[in-house]
């Protein structure tokens, strides 16, 4: 059975930013709220492998390799 919830007392903004939200994320104010709950109460699995891939696609750099930043680093002494 369905069991509706009400939340008092709610500042502008936090409202503001809530339909912001909701808005980016293509749902009414109610379905953005639904959401963020059922988000929060539904434990998560760490997917590393599903990571390791998020991160590879994002094509970072340092710059540098680590051992010539030790070098350098040393040099300088």
């Amino acid at each position: 059975m369905a069991l509706s919830l009400s939340i008092k007392n709610v500042s502008e903004d936090v409202a503001d930013a809530l339909r912001e939200r909701a808005a980016r994320n293509h749902r009414s104010l109610q379905g953005e709220l639904l959401h963020i709950l059922e988000t929060a109460v539904r434990p998560q699995r760490f997917d590393a492998t599903a990571m390791w891939r998020r991160i590879r696609s994002l094509e970072l750099s340092t710059g540098a390799d680590a051992t010539e930043l030790i070098r350098a680093d040393r040099d300088r002494r």
